[in-house]
C-alpha cells in the first residue's frame, strides 16, 4: 500500500504591519478617519477665527461677551405672548422675539400644509375651472418675491381697512381694522383644564378608531366610517370634560369704544400680514410638490383601486396619498425650513420677531458678533428640529417591504 504524506497547514507569514495596511484599505475606516480629520480642521479654523476676532475687538476697544443679556433692555415690544416690560433684561426680550418667530412659523406651517395640499389636489381635478384657478394661483404667487408679498399684504391691511372707530364687524365679537383683528377669548379657569383633558381623550379615541378601521380594511376589505365618528368622539370628549369641569362659560368679548376696541384677544396687522404672506407664498410650492408626488404613483395603482370599486376620494385617500408621501415629505421639509427662515423678513414690516429684537439690541449695545451669533444659533436649532421631526415622520410613512 502506498503511503500518503500528511501535509501540514501553511504557516501564515509573519506580520509586518499588515494590520494597519488592511485597516487603511477599508472604506469604512478611511471614511471615519477623513471625518475626524475634517472635524479637527474645522475646530482649529473656527478657534483661530474666534481668537482673531476677539483680539481685534480688544485692540479697537470694543466690548465683547454675553454679560449684557442681564442688563435692562430699555425698549418696549409692541406684540408679545409673554408679559414683558422695558425694564426687564435683554435675555427676556430675546425670548419674546423667539416666541413671536415660533408663532409665525408654527401657524404658517400648519396653514401651508392644509392650503398647499388642497391646491395640489385641485391641480389634478377633472373640473376645468378649479384646475385652471389652482394653476393660476401657483404660477402667480410662486413667481413673486416673498418680500414684495409681505409688503403688499401689509399695505392692504393698513391702508384699505377702516380705523378702529369704524372697524368692520362681520361676525358678532370680531372686529377688523387697521389695528388688526380683535376676537373673543374664554376667561381661563380650572374647569378649562378638564375640558382640554376631554379633548385629548377625544383625539386619542378618534385615532384608535381610525387605526381599527384601517386594520379592518386591510384584513377584510370592510370600509368603516371614519370622519363622522371621529368628529363625534372629539365633540363628546370635549363636552364630557366641559361638564366635569363645571361648565365654564365666561368669555371676554371685545367692545368697540369711541377711539379703540377693548377686551378680548387681538393680533396685529403685522402678524396677519407676515403669516398670510408666508403661507400664500409657500403653499404654491407645496402644491406643486403634492401634485408631482401624486403623479409619481404608478397609474396601475389607480386602475387597481377603480377595479375594487373605490370612489375617487377613497382612491386618493387610501391609495394615492399614502404612496405619494414618500415622494412628498422630503421636499416639503425644505419648504418648512424656508418658511421658518423667511419669517426673518418680517422685520421689513415692523413685526417684532427675533431679528427685529436683535437689531434693536445691536444698535443699543454695539454687540454685533453676539447678536448675530444668537440669531444664527436659534435658526440653526429650529431648522434641525424641523428636519428631525419630518424625517421621523418620513420614516414612519415609508413603504416597508416584507
Amino acid at each position: 500500500m502506498a503511503s500518503t504524506e500528511q501535509q501540514s497547514p501553511a504557516t501564515p507569514p509573519a506580520s509586518t504591519g499588515g494590520t494597519k495596511t488592511s485597516r487603511w484599505r477599508s472604506r469604512a475606516f478611511r471614511g471615519l478617519a477623513y471625518q475626524v480629520i475634517l472635524v479637527v480642521v474645522v475646530l482649529l479654523v473656527g478657534g483661530y477665527l474666534a481668537g482673531n476676532t476677539l483680539e481685534n475687538m480688544r485692540v479697537r476697544g470694543i466690548q465683547s461677551g454675553f454679560g449684557f443679556f442681564l442688563q435692562p433692555a430699555g425698549f418696549g415690544i409692541g406684540e408679545s405672548m409673554i408679559e414683558y416690560d422695558s425694564s426687564e433684561p435683554y435675555w427676556k426680550a430675546f425670548v419674546v422675539g423667539l416666541s413671536n418667530t415660533l408663532r409665525v412659523a408654527v401657524v404658517g406651517i400648519v396653514l401651508t400644509t392644509l392650503f398647499g395640499t388642497l391646491l395640489g389636489i385641485g391641480r389634478l381635478s377633472r373640473n376645468f375651472l378649479l384646475r385652471t384657478l389652482c394653476t393660476a394661483y401657483v404660477e402667480l404667487f410662486r413667481n413673486v418675491p416673498v418680500l414684495l408679498q409681505l409688503l403688499m399684504w401689509y399695505f392692504v391691511l393698513t391702508d384699505w381697512l377702516p380705523d378702529m372707530s369704524a372697524a368692520l364687524n362681520p361676525v358678532t365679537g370680531f372686529f377688523l381694522s387697521k389695528n388688526g383683528l380683535s376676537f373673543p377669548i374664554p376667561v381661563w379657569s380650572a374647569g378649562h383644564f378638564a375640558t382640554l383633558l376631554g379633548l385629548g381623550g377625544g383625539i386619542a379615541a378618534a385615532w384608535w378608531h381610525a387605526r381599527r378601521a384601517r386594520h379592518a380594511f386591510e384584513i377584510s376589505g370592510a370600509q368603516w366610517p371614519v370622519l363622522w365618528p371621529a368628529i363625534g368622539m372629539l365633540v363628546a370628549g370635549t363636552l364630557i370634560g366641559w361638564l366635569v369641569g363645571g361648565m365654564p362659560g365666561a368669555i371676554d368679548m371685545p367692545e368697540r369704544g369711541e377711539l379703540n376696541i377693548s377686551g378680548g384677544g387681538a393680533v396685529t396687522p403685522e402678524f396677519i400680514a407676515v403669516t398670510m404672506g408666508l403661507t400664500i407664498y409657500t403653499a404654491a410650492f407645496v402644491a406643486e410638490i403634492v401634485r408631482s408626488g401624486i403623479q409619481a404613483v404608478p397609474r396601475g395603482q389607480s386602475e387597481a383601486a377603480n377595479s375594487l370599486g373605490l370612489s375617487r376620494a377613497q382612491n386618493l385617500r387610501l391609495v394615492l396619498l399614502p404612496q405619494a408621501m414618500r415622494v412628498i415629505i422630503p421636499p416639503v421639509t425644505n419648504q418648512y425650513l424656508n418658511l421658518t427662515k423667511n419669517s426673518s423678513l418680517a422685520v421689513a414690516i415692523g413685526y417684532p420677531d427675533l431679528v427685529s429684537i436683535s437689531n434693536t439690541t445691536l444698535n443699543q449695545t454695539g454687540r454685533a458678533v453676539e447678536c448675530i451669533l444668537v440669531m444664527m444659533t436659534v435658526y440653526l436649532v429650529l431648522s434641525l428640529l424641523t428636519a428631525a421631526l419630518t424625517n421621523w415622520y418620513n420614516t414612519r410613512m415609508a413603504i416597508k417591504e416584507r
